[in-house]
This record gives C-alpha cells, structure tokens and sequence, in this order.
C-alpha cells in the first residue's frame, strides 16, 4: 500500500513537471506574441507621426513651452512672477509644467524643433505600446492591435508638443495598475505614488489622478464590501498618500490650487477652443466613434458595475464640457472595461485565445521574436536619425509671423506691442514682452480677456482705442485673420506698415 502511494505520488509529482514544463513555453510565447503586436502598434503610429510631424508644431503655445525651458535651464531658478508680459508683469505666475518645458527644451537644444517633435513622437508612441499592452491582458492580439490604434487616431488634433503630451504614459499606467488591483483584490502599487509625483512636475492634469484613484478604490469596496478592511484600510492611506505626494513640487500647494483657476471662474474659458464643449457639427470623426461605442454598450448588455458606470459618465461628461478631455475618454474607458468585455465575449478573450491554436504569422512572431525585435528596434533608429537629419520640422507659419517679426526687428521697432493672441508665443520665444498669450490658466483675467476679445468685435473700436491707451502700445503684431485689423486701419495716428499671409503690422504715428 505504501509502495503504491509512493508510486501515485511519482506520477503526479511527474505530470505537475510535464505541465509546467508544457505551459511554460507556451506562456512565453503568449507573452512574445503580446509584446510584438503591442509593438507593431507602436510602430505603426510612430511611422505616422514621423510622416506628418510638422502637424505637431501647430499650437502657439509650442513657442512659450519651449523658451520657459530654455529660461529655466539657464537661471536654474523657478519662476513666481510673469516676466513675459507687460499687461501682467510682476503679477503671482508659476511654471507649474516646468518639468515638460525643460525636456521641451532639451530637446530643442539637441535637434532644435526637429528634436521638439521627435520627443513629443516618443512619448505618443510610448502611450500607444502602453495602451496595447494592458489591452492585451484581457484580449486577443489582432483585436488589441485595432484598441490601440483607433483611440490614437480620435485623439489626433491634441497631439502637439505641450507637456500634457507627457502625461499619456502615466494616464494609462495609473489607471490600469489600479483598477487591476481593485479587480484582483489587491492593494493599490506604492511604486505609483512616484509616478504621480512625477505627473505632478509635468502637468496640472496630475489632480485627475486623485479622482480616477477614487473610482478604482470604489470598485474595489462594491466588489468585496467590509469584508477586508486591512486591505480597505490600505486603499484609505493610498489615498490619503496622493495628494500628499503631490506636494513634491517647486510651489508645493500653488500646484494644485492652481489647477482650479481653469475649473472654476477663468473668463478666457469660452474663447478658447479646446476649452469650449464638445461640438458635434464640427467633430464627425469623434462623434460617430461616441455614438458607436454607446451604441455597443447597449445593445451587448455588457456588464460593467456601477462604478465603472459611473466612471464612464464622469470622463463623457468632462468631455462634453471641455472638448480638449476627449482623450481621457477615448483612452481609459477601453483600458477600464477591457475585463468585462473580454469575458462577455469569448472571441476576444485572451484567455480563449492563448488555449487555440495559433496562425502562422502568430507562430512566426513567437519563434523570431527576438530577430524581428532587434531589426525594429534599428529600423525605428534609423528612421528617426534620417529624419532629424533630411527634414527641416518648423512651426506653424500662422503662430510663427516670421515675416512680421523680421520686419519689426529690421526697423527696430520698439516699445509695447499689441499682439493677437495666437502670436503670444512666438513673441516670448523671441524676447518681446507680450499684451497677451497663452498663459490665461493664471493671467490676463479680470475682465482683461473679456475686453480685448471684445475688442474684436461689430462695436470694439472704442474699446480697442482704450486698451491701446491704458497699455501705450507703439505698434501692433496681428495675425491676418485678426478682427481688430479694420479697426487698426480706421485709426487716425496708426498706420499699417507690413502685411503677409500671416500677419500684419501697424506702427503709431509719431
């Protein structure tokens, strides 16, 4: 009897060898197949960005970024007062975004803006693989590959070299990580707490951080109620850690106070576009991709909990409100409900999908893997040095006023400018103190935007005489779409003094 107990314990001793030595194999080529369509993913968007690069040099704010970084790099001192203005100079401005505006910068003075784009191609591409990768935990390949892809297509008009480009790879890492631990019934990662401390030097955005930490602490108690509290006790001081984490800054609170001057009360909300609601009339791509994942909820009867419903509301919501958050939709809701959905439907699972057999070209990536990973890895290299090397990547010639710039500066114009808004940037970028710019997360309030956009106006002639009066302005830098420019024109003691496709300049009569 004993001999026959030893002899079954063998046997199964053996074929708990035989399986794990069976599934282990199988598990790292699951694991490589993942890796490489979350790479081709990765590939796919990067060559797409590196065809269209310029487009990401479109925003007027790409100037002021780039120069604050420059300033920073050079003074080593953290400014708390503006000195890029004249309207609002010595007025309480902080470089909240300091961190993304020095690797601006770096990049700048590595590849000029040939290295500004390829930073902000990196960190779109990095978010891209990321978002494939947690996809691919729950579904299968070819299906993750599309995931990827199609939210990084909705989300192309913020693709621009400004620092929340930065926060896309952190976005997706905090809120996979933790609403994976809410699933798993597990403590939130402490190792995120660094990460967000690190969002928090790059973009005021870090605030959302505390909130999607909320929901996914809120997940974890619907799923198992009071019946942990030593692992809802671990949740509470995870929390309570956040926004304590994000006190590791140059300005300490001023950080995250200042992330409420937009949410609440800031005047130049409505006049600027990524600010504005979500306007459907003007957005075809993003409102059909919303109606069709609304549709799909419906009628799949997916199973989602009503935190996560909620969640979902909350980011839709932020969305409608301010166009610019479509990105937090179009990205977290997938990331968030990718479980449930690949256990509603099979077909997509990763699990059914790591049991089947695999296609030839899943094969092929599992037995290369690591040949086909290093000829990426060079021809990614190559593509990015014969970049930097044969193309000439330039802002915008509409934010730039290249001409109107090269013009002032050939007359020696001096004294204050009055300047359109789109311009603010390229004027700080080249040492001339604004009347307005990009900056009115923390200026050019108190009835200051409100005033110069009605400037522009049917009946802002008098008002625009009256700013030009209050601020001594001795010429003006408008861009050629300006409404303001009539008005210039009709001025007695002004007249105009160049004109191009971009822009305008008026000089004051002496």
């Amino acid at each position: 009897m004993a001999e026959d107990t030893a002899t079954l314990d063998r046997v199964i001793n053996d074929m708990h060898r035989t399986i794990a030595l069976e599934a282990s194999p199988s598990m790292e080529k699951t694991q490589r197949i993942r890796l490489l369509f979350c790479l081709i993913a990765a590939i796919i968007e990067a060559a797409t960005l590196l065809f269209s690069a310029s487009s990401l040099l479109q925003d007027p704010d790409n100037w002021w970024h780039v120069k604050v970084g420059l300033d920073l790099l050079t003074s080593r001192a953290f400014p708390t007062i503006d000195t890029y203005s004249y309207t609002f100079a010595g007025s309480p401005w902080i470089a909240k975004e300091w961190l993304g505006q020095v690797f601006f910068a770096l990049a700048y003075k590595a590849g000029a803006w040939n290295g500004v784009a390829l930073l902000t191609i990196a960190a779109i591409t990095l978010t891209v693989f990321l978002l494939a990768w947690y996809l691919s935990a729950s579904l299968k390949p070819a299906v993750t590959l599309g995931l990827a892809l199609v939210p990084a297509l909705l989300i192309n008009p913020m693709y621009t070299a400004r620092p929340v480009i930065f926060t896309l790879p952190i976005i997706i890492i905090w809120t996979a990580e933790l609403f994976r631990a809410a699933r798993k019934d597990q403590a939130p990662p402490l190792w995120l707490l660094p990460l967000l401390c690190l969002w928090t030097n790059l973009h005021a955005t870090f605030t959302f951080g505390f909130i999607i930490a909320a929901f996914a602490g809120l997940d974890f108690l619907a799923r198992s109620g009071l019946s942990k509290p030593g692992l809802l006790g671990r949740w509470i001081a995870f929390g309570m850690l956040c926004p304590l984490v994000t006190l590791l800054n140059p300005y300490g609170v001023q950080a995250i106070l200042a992330t409420f001057t937009v949410a609440y009360g800031n005047e130049a909300v409505p006049y600027i576009i990524e600010w504005q609601p979500f306007n459907a009339s003007k957005s075809y791509l993003q409102e059909g991709a919303l109606l069709a994942a609304l549709f799909g909820l419906l009628v799949s009867r997916l199973q989602i909990g009503w935190v996560k419903a909620i969640f979902l509301i909350f980011n839709l919501h932020l969305f409608l409100t301010h166009q610019r958050f479509y990105y937090m939709f179009v990205l977290l809701v997938p990331l968030v409900l990718a479980a449930e959905i690949g256990e509603h439907f099979p077909w997509v699972s990763v699990q059914k999908w790591a049991n089947g057999q695999r296609d030839r070209l899943e094969q092929l990536f599992a037995s290369h893997f690591h040949a086909i990973s290093a000829v990426t890895g060079v021809l990614l290299v190559l593509t990015a040095v014969l970049f930097s090397s044969v193309s000439q990547i330039q802002p915008s010639r509409k934010t730039s006023a290249e001409g109107a710039l090269a013009f002032a500066a050939q007359h020696n114009l001096t004294g204050n400018v009055f300047n359109s808004y789109i311009l603010g940037g390229t004027l700080i970028f080249h040492g001339i103190k604004t009347y307005i710019d990009g900056r009115t997360d923390q200026l050019f309030l108190n009835g200051f935007m409100t005033k110069s956009m009605a400037a522009g106006s049917s009946g802002g002639k008098s008002i625009l005489q009256e700013q030009l009066k209050i601020y001594a302005a001795k010429w003006a830098v408008l861009s050629i779409d300006d409404n303001r420019i009539p008005f210039f024109a009709e001025l007695p003691d002004w007249r105009q003094a160049y004109s191009d496709e971009y822009a305008v300049v008026f000089v004051q009569e002496k």
